[in-house]
């Protein structure tokens, strides 16, 4: 059974998707994630236990690397497609409280910016360290997060923006929803965006890249 975790830990940090993949070139042929964990699943291990004993530690693994620029975007993103073919076997037990989540994430590319790379990462990321998601895509106003946040009590909320012209409107969501939840927290994030900018609008935490917002939402949780 540990061979097995072993085994996801790689696929998930290198990115070996399923067994038909061809990346890694070392991983080839041989299951990736989406194989080991139905194996893994079938062999007996607590769902939770797949969780933190594989998934975590992979993505923290990923995202340390990313953070320390030995793997770039591309790679990253390999990851959490094999990342995301793992929680897709998991989501059922997600459902039923078989596997207990540290709390639920909401994130969103703010108003007017229709780019979402950076907040896939992150939502992956986050995912990944044992949260619950719930994404609201790209293009997202004030009212959907306040929705979004009616619907999930005590919910974190993160903001992304890849454009200086749209990251402005980060200022009008949190003004907003402070107004309907003053205690909730919110993480900004986003190639334009700044620690000075998130403490002017009155953010709780500017995530540079998607490990310090792991590492941010760990620490809410413990």
């Amino acid at each position: 059974m540990e061979d097995l975790l072993v085994k996801l830990l790689e696929a998930v940090e290198f990115g070996k998707v399923d067994k038909k993949s061809p990346y890694p070139p070392q991983l080839r042929d041989m299951d990736g994630a989406h194989e080991l964990t139905i194996s893994a699943i079938e062999a007996g291990i607590k769902p939770q236990i797949i969780l933190e004993e594989a998934l975590i530690p992979a993505m923290s693994k990923v995202g340390k690397k990313f953070a320390e620029c030995k793997i770039f975007v591309p790679q990253m993103l390999m990851s959490a497609r094999a990342m995301g073919a793992s929680m897709f076997q998991l989501k059922p037990f997600f459902a039923s409280g078989a596997i207990k989540t540290k709390g639920t994430f909401i994130i969103g590319t703010v108003k007017g910016d229709l780019h979402d790379i950076g907040k896939n990462l992150v939502s992956m990321m986050v995912e990944g360290g044992g949260w619950s998601i719930v994404d609201l895509g790209v293009d997202v106003g004030s009212d959907k997060f306040v929705e979004a946040l009616k619907n999930n009590p005590g919910a974190v909320i993160g903001l992304s923006a890849l454009l200086t012209t749209t990251m402005v409107n980060m200022g009008e969501i949190v003004s907003t929803i402070r107004e309907h939840a003053p205690e909730t927290k919110i993480l900004i994030g986003g190639a334009p965006v700044t620690a000075e900018f998130c403490q002017h609008i009155g953010a709780d935490f500017y995530a540079p890249d998607p490990q310090k917002a792991v590492e941010y939402m760990n620490k809410l949780a413990s």
